[in-house]
């Protein structure tokens, strides 16, 4: 959904979205994503407040199952037009300007944002519960379920060299 700037009235646009399919296709999501957005325009900046709710199917980091991570984001977003951002090839972005976010040909792509929002909302490390104790590293077995014979000593075959240098020195 595209919202034309141009068109966004003095009392502004409130939205009320149920995005079943999400853009990036890295995304799973288990039902509707649900944004209740309030949009104001200010000239040429545009504010674009609310948050945005629904659950997504994460795989879990250590042990690789999948499982559904809820989200609940609160959206504080300022757009301005790209024209207006620096023709520096790079450029330092501050702390108080993360919430800052451009646009082109006078639109907002709503489904964009709410795509965004997720992407960065979610876990760097997502896990399934805070106890997963993951796959055993040598055989692969899941350490949730069932625990393995496996050495606990494990040394890598190219490493044992080392160690008897080691016990030399000692």
């Amino acid at each position: 959904m595209k919202i034309t700037v141009s068109d966004i009235e003095k009392e502004g646009l409130v939205l009320d979205l149920q995005e079943t399919s999400l853009i990036n296709a890295s995304l799973k999501t288990v039902g509707p994503i649900e944004a209740h957005l309030e949009i104001h325009r200010y000239e040429e900046e545009v504010s674009v407040t609310g948050n945005i709710k629904g659950h997504l199917l994460l795989q879990c980091s250590r042990c690789l199952v999948d499982f559904q991570h809820d989200v609940d984001i609160k959206v504080e977003l300022l757009y301005e037009p790209l024209s207006v951002s620096s023709t520096e090839e790079s450029y330092e972005i501050h702390k108080e300007e993360t919430n800052i976010s451009f646009y082109q040909n006078d639109e907002i792509d709503i489904a964009d944002l709410i795509s965004e929002q997720i992407l960065l909302n979610i876990p760097m490390k997502p896990l399934c519960d805070s106890q997963c104790k993951g796959l055993c590293p040598h055989c692969g077995v899941d350490m949730n379920l069932q625990s393995c014979d496996c050495n606990e000593q494990y040394i890598d075959p190219r490493l044992i060299k080392l160690q008897t240098l080691l016990s030399r020195k000692e």
